[in-house]
């Protein structure tokens, strides 16, 4: 019923740059308006084919309902797309052979090797890519396919000021732990590029693994935040009389695809002889919708 959204990779003077086509907007303020907090919380995430359980522990928090298990079930969806990415998906856009889905219990060893955790320097990462073990073959591809400073986004961090806003904010996994040693060495070293993003999904996992990524929580203006595959997920929902009569809602790919945001920016700082690789720079972000890729040449 609702198709994806459209990009196109143009040329403009030896520069890319991104155009977006966004997707038609759900109508999710209709659809649920009139509707009981519980309903509308049952309602939510069944419109929506990924981050389900983001999209449910935020509506319940907002609506100041029992949270259940929301919290548990948002980890393990959490962990579930990144292990997605990092083992398929970015595998097969490089060239390297895709891993299969690692055990339950068996994800630490399978994604760090027999260290088990994300290593805290350059140093470090270089021993462990030279083993060549867990998800060492594809930071060592990623490292040669982008220069440094290339496909980056230099932005703003999102904040609770900011989470509703359609700013072109940093919102993403990676700005979770922003402040992890290597990460902060290969922000300085390569700027917020793939290399970074990556090291941000496999730093997201090692978190998830040890129950340590942030807890949802709601805002004095009733706003939820909880911690999305994507990044921030931020909503509110407004209630009169027990019926919900409002919607504001706004996704880590809302941040990323806003005029100016990670998006144009990483297109942007992408050399323009490195255009194949264009594809991948989006996947690196991760829209939460399908996409379709188009290009232009010379405007």
């Amino acid at each position: 019923m609702f198709d994806g959204i459209e990009i196109t990779i143009a040329e403009e003077g030896g520069k890319l740059a991104a155009r977006v086509r966004p997707a038609p907007a759900l109508p999710l303020a209709r659809l649920i308006a009139g509707k009981s907090p519980e309903e509308a919380a049952t309602l939510l995430p069944r419109l929506f084919s990924l981050c389900r359980s983001a999209q449910e522990a935020a509506a319940r928090l907002s609506l100041g309902l029992d949270p259940g298990d929301s919290a548990a079930a948002l980890h393990r969806e959490l962990l579930r797309d990144h292990l997605l990415k990092l083992g398929l998906t970015w595998p097969q856009l490089l060239g390297l052979p895709p891993a299969p889905l690692p055990r339950p219990g068996t994800e630490a060893e399978a994604l760090f090797g027999p260290a088990r955790h994300l290593p805290d320097t350059p140093a470090a990462l270089a021993r462990w890519r030279a083993e060549g073990t867990g998800a060492a073959p594809l930071l060592a591809a990623l490292d040669r396919a982008f220069a440094p400073g290339e496909a980056v986004a230099n932005l703003a961090p999102v904040t609770d000021d900011t989470a509703l806003a359609a700013a072109p904010v940093e919102n993403s996994p990676g700005l979770r732990h922003a402040a992890h040693p290597l990460l902060r060495a290969i922000e300085a070293s390569h700027g917020r590029g793939p290399l970074w993003r990556a090291l941000g999904r496999l730093a997201d996992v090692e978190a998830a693994l040890a129950g340590r990524l942030p807890a949802p929580r709601r805002l004095p203006d009733g706003t939820a935040l909880a911690a999305a595959a994507r990044g921030l997920y931020a909503l509110r929902l407004d209630t009169e009389g027990g019926r919900v009569t409002g919607l504001t809602r706004r996704t880590p790919t809302d941040h990323m695809l806003a005029p100016g945001g990670m998006l144009d920016q990483s297109i942007a700082t992408l050399s323009a002889t490195k255009r194949p690789l264009a594809a991948l720079v989006v996947d690196l972000l991760d829209p939460c919708v399908a996409c379709t890729l188009k290009e232009t040449r010379d405007a």
